[in-house]
């Protein structure tokens, strides 16, 4: 019997629909999960209403995991919200409402909540951190091999808002180029480092959002993956491995989020993710899927006029920069204290 190409497309659909964890594809199983009736006639409604195009631009966001999001897939909003009903079938099925849903940065079909016309393309979606769904909290881990990066003083010389985290020479070596400190219309550039050795130059932001990631097959963005270090330490060379897609850094209206794109959770800590008088080092866990909003425009501008940085404050304190470590947690919790202990970091230097 004669199959036409858009029930081909249709059914490799269904085949990659999200398993019993969160954001997993199950392409390739024998048995793929059930999905509820109630879903399954929604969905399918759906699908009747997408035009060819619109579909092979979902299947190659689907099939590719988000590494190829592609472009909007926009549908009339009728019965159920449209994302919502794709988010559940192919990344998160315990998913219950929109508003758990953030729209990134590059949708453009987004639209309001007042709009007839929505994208459902569930690669231009992310679940959102915060109060209402706070990550999951610290877990203390035992030490391990790629864990015991020796002490670190607390002798370091100051900086400013456009230079990167020094420390005295012969305590850390610095890879890079000089930095392109000049270039115009940047509103933040962002430093790699490797525990207490910066890897490559500053890499200075324009667009209204970047990507960060380790080996991307189409796109641009930060290719953490082309810069080159000697001697790099194993810990560092596994931890480059779990970066993958990476993250995308957004600059928006309420401030600076963090979309995690990859497979493993990354750990956050800026000056406004607690309140000003927080007196213990606070470090975000985002886990894959989620956004986080990492630096918040309003408080930065109460943190100006505080008469001295917190007692926990780590190095120079700069309230305009955010640290950013791939899969290594550290703090309290963790028996990595400092950031620099970490295999793979990033520091986000905002503009003022």
């Amino acid at each position: 019997m004669f199959r036409s190409r858009r029930t081909g497309l249709v059914r490799r659909l269904w085949r990659n629909r999200a398993g019993g964890d969160a954001g997993v594809s199950c392409c390739g199983l024998s048995e793929p999960p059930a999905v509820s009736p109630e879903l399954r006639s929604a969905v399918s409604g759906l699908l009747k209403r997408l035009k060819e195009q619109p579909l092979c631009s979902l299947l190659e966001a689907v099939e590719s995991r988000g590494a190829a999001p592609g472009p909007c897939v926009p549908v009339t909003r009728l019965g159920p919200p449209p994302h919502l009903l794709l988010c559940r079938l192919f990344r998160w099925p315990e998913l219950q409402h929109p508003g758990q849903l953030k729209a990134l940065s590059g949708c453009q079909g987004a639209g309001g909540p007042d709009s007839n016309t929505v994208c459902c393309n569930p690669y231009h979606y992310s679940r959102v951190c915060g109060p209402e769904s706070p990550p999951p909290p610290y877990s203390r881990v035992s030490p391990k091999s790629d864990q015991k990066t020796p002490d670190i003083s607390d002798s370091y010389t100051e900086m400013d808002a456009s230079s990167s985290l020094r420390i005295p020479v012969g305590d850390v070596s610095d890879t890079s180029l000089s930095p392109d400190m000049n270039k115009q219309g940047r509103w933040c550039s962002v430093a790699y480092w490797e525990h207490r050795t910066r890897v490559g130059r500053l890499y200075s932001v324009c667009q209204p959002s970047v990507s960060i990631f380790y080996d991307l097959p189409q796109g641009s963005g930060f290719c953490l993956g082309q810069l080159n270090l000697e001697n790099r330490s194993e810990a560092a060379a596994r931890t480059r491995g779990k970066i993958g897609l990476g993250i995308v850094l957004s600059r928006e209206a309420d401030g600076v989020w963090a979309y995690n794109r990859s497979d493993h959770p990354i750990f956050v800590n800026s000056p406004t993710l607690d309140s000003p008088a927080c007196r213990t080092l606070v470090v975000r866990k985002v886990m894959p899927g989620y956004s986080l909003k990492v630096f918040d425009y309003k408080k930065s501008c109460v943190l100006r006029h505080l008469p001295a940085p917190p007692e926990h404050a780590e190095g120079p304190y700069d309230p305009h920069s955010v640290r950013i470590s791939f899969a290594k947690g550290w703090g309290p919790c963790y028996s990595r204290q400092m950031i620099t202990s970490c295999p793979c970091w990033l520091e986000v230097l905002l503009g003022r």
